[in-house]
């Protein structure tokens, strides 16, 4: 996955490149001095070990309707498997955007109610640990400039066989561009 920094506060395109080769582009929330709303799935899946939540699903094979073919050869039946991913996974994709949530919010140090710690169904010092690197990932964006991207790879298998690697998500001086519509 591939996040360019953005100038200012507009909907931004994430380049995913799947292991098979599949290029895709994601147009999601984001830019400026924050991380846009998919980078910090990103980091929060990464860093929690959720394998079934949105990237998960992703790297399956699942294809968002933010998502945009850009090039390589989608194997037969990709459609299919996607709906099926999507519909199989939705309570998993669910919990992934309320977690997600929840970090940032730990991380902003905004209110958050031991209730909701207690439904994320993870240990509040995982929950803590999470936040803190958010934090550190969040000063590391900001301080990127207009045009540098960030480059994060999926650390998880999550059932298809397929190899993962980890990078240690980490931006990039890279000043590749969005692709255009």
């Amino acid at each position: 996955m591939t996040f360019q920094r953005m100038a200012d506060r507009r909907p931004v395109e994430t380049l995913v490149e799947r292991d098979d080769g599949v290029v895709f582009a994601m147009r999601g929330a984001g830019g400026g001095a924050e991380p846009p709303h998919d980078l910090v799935h990103a980091l929060v899946e990464t860093e929690l070990r959720i394998p079934d939540g949105v990237w998960g699903c992703v790297a399956d094979g699942a294809v968002w309707g933010s998502m945009r073919h850009v090039s390589g050869r989608r194997p037969p039946h990709a459609a299919d498997r996607s709906e099926r991913l999507k519909r199989e996974r939705a309570a998993a994709v669910n919990r992934a955007e309320h977690v997600a949530d929840l970090v940032g919010r730990l991380a902003r140090a905004a209110e958050v109610l031991p209730s909701q710690v207690a439904a994320s169904g993870f240990p509040p010092g995982r929950l803590q640990a999470a936040a803190q690197a958010l934090r550190d990932a969040t000063a590391r964006w900001a301080a990127l400039t207009p045009g540098e991207t960030w480059v994060v790879e999926w650390p998880v298998s999550s059932g298809t066989g397929a190899r993962r690697r980890r990078s240690g998500g980490q931006p990039t001086a890279q000043a590749a561009r969005a692709p255009s519509r």
